[in-house]
């Protein structure tokens, strides 16, 4: 039993230290229908804080803001379940403090924010709403909505504004895509999965053992409703563990043509 013992304690020790280990990313991706006057814009995408909760996020939330103070950016994107209890409330008034963008700080509710999240985040939270930014001659949109139940059903192509040159969805589900109109938006940026938060490797690669079902874990995926960008997210929830899911911090660069190393 010792050996097994010693074993358990050093796996949790790694997941515990892994959970702090935050990937700081830079993906180039090729959007359709982009603008070249909106070629190189660049996003940090940001989720999945749960903050307040028993755990080590506000360390990673403190090391994705202080790499974003090094970055210039011209959006950042907050994709929900930023505040899970309201002890987190000062580590999330000390982010949106201190994120700065050329075009302002947007954000979505996930489902296990509190109603507190609302006063904090303010008027740049999207909840069935958008905003339209005049960005290098170009109408760029911002839309986002808030997680309720009947999301399938809300037909989230309709906040989608026609005349916009680049539009952009923030949504906590991922899933979202399979109920959006094909070319709804342009470029649509979620959460929620944690990359499955602990993963176990198998000769079929990893078997993710939080949300056992999913078609986008993490990263740039193309659909028939828009390139789709899913964020493993900066926190934990359940346990304050981590294992093959690192949290992270994405600066997005956004490419009308795809130069090498850029994502198709």
């Amino acid at each position: 039993m010792q050996p097994i013992g010693a074993a358990a304690g050093i796996g949790a020790a790694w997941a515990l230290f892994e959970a702090q280990w935050v990937e700081l990313r830079e993906v180039e991706t090729r959007v359709d229908r982009l603008p070249a006057e909106l070629d190189g814009f660049t996003i940090l995408h940001l989720s999945d804080f749960h903050l307040g909760t028993v755990s080590l996020n506000a360390r990673t939330l403190e090391r994705a803001v202080a790499w974003s103070e090094e970055e210039e950016v011209d959006l950042v994107a907050l994709t929900g379940d930023l505040l899970s209890r309201r002890r987190g409330e000062a580590h999330l008034t000390d982010a949106l403090r201190r994120l700065r963008s050329r075009y302002g700080v947007y954000s979505v509710l996930g489902n296990h924010d509190v109603n507190e999240a609302r006063s904090v985040l303010g008027r740049g939270l999207l909840e069935d709403s958008s905003v339209n930014i005049d960005i290098r001659g170009k109408r760029v949109q911002i839309a986002g909505a808030g997680p309720a139940e009947d999301w399938k059903l809300r037909n989230l192509e309709r906040l989608a504004d026609p005349g916009a040159d680049l539009r952009i969805l923030l949504f906590h589900f991922p899933d979202v895509t399979q109920w959006l109109q094909p070319a709804s938006y342009d470029l649509i940026l979620a959460g929620h999965l944690h990359g499955g938060q602990i993963c176990v490797p198998t000769p079929r690669g990893k078997l993710r053992l939080e949300h056992l079902r999913a078609r986008h874990w993490e990263g740039v995926h193309r659909t028939p409703a828009g390139t789709l960008h899913v964020s493993r997210g900066l926190g934990t929830s359940f346990v304050p563990f981590r294992f093959l899911a690192r949290p992270e911090a994405t600066k997005l660069t956004l490419r009308s043509k795809c130069p090498s190393g850029c994502i198709q």
